[in-house]
């Protein structure tokens, strides 16, 4: 009988790529679109469209101020069962009043990019928000997601435009 020593026998290693995710949304505000750049561009305003439960806390930006390139800023999250979570995000393009993106470089993902856009149009401005992320951990994060993920960012968003209609409701004649 041959010895089949598995530790010597040299297998193909598996790439472990998890699925990159998509979220698509879009929102018309009744506000000039350097109104809707104003306040989506100013970090503190993440916090107020934020759901409460998620434990939305700014602790550091570098340089301060408005949004600029190369900015990063380090918030505390608490996503799951209350355990708080640093995230460190760090702001990769900047078109002023048109759109600008932030990248997760420390986090839970082992991708997050969010793409912010500003569209004018009759009566107002469409706000865009694209984001595309990866879970860490292959398989296990992909049944994370699954199970949970998927449904929290869904939420998460669906309380931002609850909360954006509540800020800059549409006027009756526009509705």
């Amino acid at each position: 009988m041959e010895n089949l020593n598995t530790s010597a026998v040299a297998l193909p290693r598996r790439r472990e790529s998890s699925a990159c995710h998509r979220i698509r949304r879009r929102q018309f505000l009744p506000i000039p679109r350097q109104e809707a750049w104003a306040f989506f561009s100013s970090a503190a305003n993440l916090a107020r469209i934020t759901p409460s439960y998620m434990g939305f806390r700014i602790r550091h930006m570098h340089p301060p101020g408005g949004i600029q390139e190369g900015q990063r800023i380090t918030y505390t999250v608490r996503p799951l069962l209350g355990l708080p979570l640093t995230w460190l995000t760090g702001i990769t393009r900047v078109e002023a009043a048109r759109t600008f993106t932030d990248e997760q470089l420390k986090g839970p993902y082992k991708l997050w990019r969010h793409r912010h856009s500003f569209e004018e149009v009759p009566g107002g401005t469409v706000v865009c928000d694209e984001v595309e992320y990866q879970m860490p951990f292959g398989v296990l994060g992909e049944l994370v997601h699954r199970l949970v993920v998927r449904r929290r960012l869904e939420q998460i968003f669906d309380h931002r435009q609850r909360t954006l209609q509540a800020l800059f409701p549409v006027p009756c004649n526009l509705g």
